[in-house]
């Protein structure tokens, strides 16, 4: 694990050094830097774990310095160390992006090794966060419940497609371009939003919020909202969010229930429902206001009368075949049944009998009561539709899941036959076992598309040109900057011949096309330039892990370094950067080993990880192997580092041995 420590006081590094050097599970190398000007330079030119910040740096600014940090190493984690034992110091520099602060009195090994560890599992867990957003707005507008965001003011910032059709409109965009004051064309009640705003300012939260709103035809549903006021640092509100229920039918049947319960304990005579009692002969001897409204006669017409007084033949002769099964089972009787009013069309309507006893426990006729649920029904029957609706959607969405895994599966392919499918001959038209050149490279993407890419091409008949570039990431973002990349390297060729020339303009054109994208995605890149007549290579690095030169004849591994001793940074990130060439010379059975990142950010048991150390070490030992061989043993090794998890990266491992046209081939 390599740490970068920047703190101006000789005698905390030292104590830090000695700590890490004496921890039995954590393995540690530690570069310092006196103050923040040349902590970021090393920072720039190197690449580290975790960093720990001297809160008083003589030219920092307090915790502001995390945040400069930040600008430059986004994803790497940052421990603050301060003499300060204040909780709300802790606090301010969590919140200014460090994952933890350290005081520097209380410091021991024991918290050094856990602050160390927390600080790189915090950063994977916002990073792990990042796309569990990201996964979160591909389900957005797929959910049943509305979803919004609104301003304090009432005007929708935010809608999904659910929310849209509870209210009736037929797209998010109209719903938000229409609805522009919320406390005046959504409420039905007057002053509800001013409630609503009360209640968030109160509490910041509110559950269940039931409210009568409009449609966009005019018509009214219940809804239920559950928000949050989301805030920034000082406490201002940003926005409210949150989601919204239709409630329309429980509060329809809510309501029925409540009047139900209190129509019970009133008299029979003000119940809503049908009441009515027969005797033996199945004769009516009794019915409420209501039944009799139903029938559209006075109690005294009924009184002694007959279903087949009042109803088709055919339902009469039912309602008795149901009354003598209840007067002779002495059960009730619950059923759903047509029922037509005279003068009234059919409805569905819910019957209870019952059987009456006199005194003397014989029956002596039923007790019915009956009311009307056509609407219910046809709820049911609304509720069958769209359950119906609902399965044909789901099938449509998993057919377009396929068809998605169909096309990563050939973007794949695409992005694989993008790669060189055969190398290039120096001098052109000899076989490739006697080209001075001679080519290798393995390639091994860790997602369905990867953000690995390298081209090798002959600038002429002595002149080979090797480019391989990482663009941060495994996905669809990653591979879609990769082909940019791609094009604008073959609109390059022009200036192909000079490496620093070559990377300044690569560096401009991918700049202006993603200073617009809001969150450019790391892209490093090492470009070559080797002359086989001379053997000079010529070289230059935009922010690439530094490709190893195998001297095969002295049994030496070097790191390619610039000429100038600094690191220069990515593509894409710092307008008008200009790359700075350096060159080197081969010696027959030379070979540059260029590779990406994913090769060695491998993490092992313990959670150690595979440092470039330990890969200039593997390389060493089989530095007289083929090329082919060495590359596939030293990725047998550090799979078999990775105690079986693999690889956590695209990896793309690119050879290239110098030779003279007439020298044997070398032997393992």
């Amino acid at each position: 694990m390599k740490i970068l420590l920047i703190e101006h006081d000789p005698g905390f590094t030292r104590r830090i050094g000695e700590m890490l050097q004496g921890a039995r599970d954590l393995s540690a190398e530690v570069r310092s830097a006196s103050d923040l000007r040349a902590g970021l330079s090393v920072l720039n030119g190197d690449k580290f774990d975790v960093v720990m910040l001297d809160v008083s740096v003589p030219d920092g600014a307090g915790l502001a310095n995390v945040a400069l940090i930040k600008a430059e190493a986004p994803r790497l984690p940052i421990i603050v160390a301060g003499d300060s034992d204040d909780e709300t110091v802790a606090v301010e520099a969590v919140h200014a992006g460090a994952q933890d602060y350290l005081v520097k009195s209380q410091l021991n090994l024991s918290w050094l090794e856990r602050s160390i560890r927390y600080a790189i599992e915090r950063q994977r867990l916002d990073a792990a966060l990042m796309a569990a957003e990201e996964k979160y707005h591909d389900v957005f507008d797929h959910l049943v419940e509305g979803i919004f965001r609104t301003t304090g003011e009432g005007r929708y910032l935010l809608a999904n497609a659910a929310l849209a059709r509870i209210y009736g409109y037929s797209s998010p965009d109209e719903l938000m371009q229409s609805m522009t004051d919320i406390g005046r064309r959504l409420y039905v009640q007057a002053g509800r939003r001013d409630e609503f705003i009360g209640l968030m300012q109160q509490h910041d939260t509110i559950t269940r919020f039931e409210s009568q709103t409009y449609r966009k035809d005019g018509s009214t549903i219940w809804i239920s909202e559950n928000c949050r006021a989301v805030r920034d640092a000082q406490g201002q509100l940003l926005y409210y969010e949150g989601t919204v229920e239709d409630i329309t039918q429980r509060r329809l049947a809510e309501e029925k229930v409540r009047d139900s319960e209190a129509l019970y304990h009133s008299l029979v005579e003000t119940l809503p429902q049908n009441i009515f009692r027969k005797d033996l002969q199945a004769r009516f001897t009794f019915a409420n206001q209501h039944f009799c409204k139903v029938l559209g006669k006075k109690l005294e017409d009924i009184i002694g009368k007959t279903d087949f007084d009042f109803f088709p033949r055919a339902l009469a002769e039912k309602y008795q075949r149901d009354d003598r099964r209840v007067m002779e089972s002495g059960q009730s009787h619950d059923t759903v049944e047509e029922h037509q009013p005279p003068g009234g069309e059919k409805i569905y309507v819910q019957v209870v009998k019952t059987p009456l006893y006199a005194a003397n426990g014989e029956i002596i006729g039923l007790q019915g009561i009956f009311w009307d649920i056509t609407r219910q029904r046809q709820a049911e029957e609304k509720i069958r539709e769209a359950n119906a609706r609902l399965a044909i959607s789901r099938e449509e969405l998993r057919a377009k899941n396929q068809q998605m895994e169909a096309d990563l599966k050939m973007a794949c392919e695409v992005q694989i036959a993008m790669l060189p499918q055969q190398y290039p001959s120096f001098p052109s038209g000899v076989a490739p076992a006697e080209s001075t050149f001679q080519f290798t490279h393995r390639y091994r993407p860790t997602g369905t598309v990867g953000g690995d890419f390298f081209t090798i091409s002959a600038l002429s008949e002595t002149e080979a040109a090797v480019f391989i570039c990482d663009v941060a990431g495994h996905g669809v973002r990653s591979a879609l900057v990769t082909a940019m990349v791609r094009a604008l390297v073959e609109e390059l060729m022009p200036v192909a011949g000079n490496p620093g020339e070559f990377l300044t303009k690569l560096n401009g054109d991918l700049f202006a096309i993603l200073k617009n994208t809001g969150t450019p995605l790391l892209t490093t890149a090492f470009y070559l330039v080797a002359d086989a007549k001379s053997g000079v290579m010529r070289y230059a690095n935009a922010g690439h892990p530094k490709p190893l030169h195998l001297r095969r004849n002295s049994g030496q591994v070097v790191p390619l370094a610039n000429a100038s001793g600094h690191g220069q940074p990515a593509l894409g990130f710092v307008e008008g950067t200009r790359y700075q060439p350096s060159e080197v010379t081969l010696s027959q059975a030379d070979l540059i080993m260029l590779f990406t990142d994913g090769l060695y950010e491998v993490q092992g048991a313990n959670n150690e990880i595979y440092t470039q150390a330990m890969l200039v070490d593997g390389v060493r030992r089989r530095v007289r192997l083929p090329a082919s061989q060495l590359f596939d043993e030293v990725l047998e090794e550090i799979q078999g580092f990775s105690a079986g998890s693999g690889f956590s990266d695209d990896v793309c491992v690119v050879g290239m041995e110098f030779a003279s046209p007439n020298a044997e081939r070398l032997k393992s």
